[in-house]
């Protein structure tokens, strides 16, 4: 690897590099005039009916990671390890059968396109008013943060060189790193193989050489996806396609089959309401207040697990009937 690339990912700031372990998860403002000309955010603050993920058993393979696992499920290394009865150091076995709950919660409402909800690091695909496809994704650090707003594909790539920004420049000058201009294709080149760029502030989704910062904070504003998914909606979706960033850490779930779920994010870029008083008021305006568990609530508004976490209130006997 060139030694450039190679002293750029070790300062941590493309993180480091994995191989993908296979299954994606299937089934927030910017004032350019890009984003301006684009439409306008949708409203999804809602309550959703639409879960993505499963409860899904996984054997380990050799290389893997809690960090790469968890990453390429959308799902925190921690929250696997103590799933498992692992410590969060622990050297995983090949063969090694891990149960992985990867559920999430959809945004309510998302129209057909892209949908990007930051906080909950995840991509959907909506086609025809169903979520197609969900992924898990790597945006912008708490101090380069990846910008709100609608947007259009405005164009797709290949093997895209990546002409590095003045402001990354900067930041490898200052922080004493060789000063990148351009990095050819080819497995050095951080974008990967596939990028769909936007519309909005030069932004765009891409592939990467380091699989395990996605379901992180880790990039310079842009959406990382994981090779194999990247790849996969490079072909779902057409120069033209709508799409929208928006940021939302607190959804809500009422299931077709009566099931509630909430699933509540960290707020790293510390612009989503209080996430309590918000979900209280989704359920109110929706009638499901008393459906709720708010104890089951409010614990996991204190974890903030980023799961969704089913939270219905037992229903009581019927008259006669005796409890179990």
């Amino acid at each position: 690897m060139h030694l450039a690339v190679r002293a750029f990912l070790a300062a941590g700031l493309l993180a480091a590099a994995g191989l993908g372990v296979g299954q994606a998860a299937l089934i927030g403002a910017s004032t350019s005039p890009a984003v301006q000309a684009a439409g306008a955010v949708p409203d999804v603050a809602g309550v959703s009916a639409t879960l993505v993920g499963d409860e899904t058993e996984y054997t380990v393979r050799a290389g893997d990671s809690l960090a790469l696992i968890g990453a390429r499920f959308g799902v925190a290394p921690r929250l696997v390890a103590a799933a498992n009865g692992l410590r969060a150091s622990d050297v995983l076995k090949p063969d090694t059968v891990l149960r992985i709950d990867h559920r999430h919660i959809a945004p309510a409402g998302a129209p057909d396109g892209i949908l990007i909800n930051i906080p909950q690091r995840f991509l959907f695909h909506v086609v025809d008013g169903q979520v197609r496809a969900a992924y898990p994704v790597a945006l912008g650090r708490p101090d380069w943060r990846t910008p709100t707003g609608a947007f259009t594909v405005a164009n797709k790539q290949q093997d895209k060189p990546w002409i590095v920004p003045k402001s990354i420049q900067e930041e490898m000058r200052r922080e004493g790193k060789p000063v990148l201009t351009r990095v050819e294709p080819g497995p050095e080149n951080p974008l990967g193989r596939h990028w769909i760029g936007l519309s909005l502030d030069s932004l765009g989704i891409h592939g990467t050489i380091a699989p395990t910062s996605i379901y992180g904070l880790r990039s310079h504003g842009c959406i990382r996806l994981h090779p194999d998914d990247v790849a996969e909606l490079f072909d779902r979706v057409e120069v033209g396609t709508p799409g929208a960033l928006i940021y939302q850490p607190a959804l809500l779930a009422a299931l077709p089959d009566g099931r509630v779920f909430v699933e509540v994010n960290p707020d790293a870029y510390r612009r989503g309401p209080e996430p309590l008083a918000h979900l209280k008021s989704l359920a109110d305006r929706a009638g499901l207040s008393d459906r709720i568990d708010w104890g089951k609530v409010a614990a996991a508004v204190r974890d903030r697990e980023g799961v969704a976490r089913e939270v219905g209130a037992a229903v009581p006997p019927a008259s006669g009937a005796k409890a179990p």
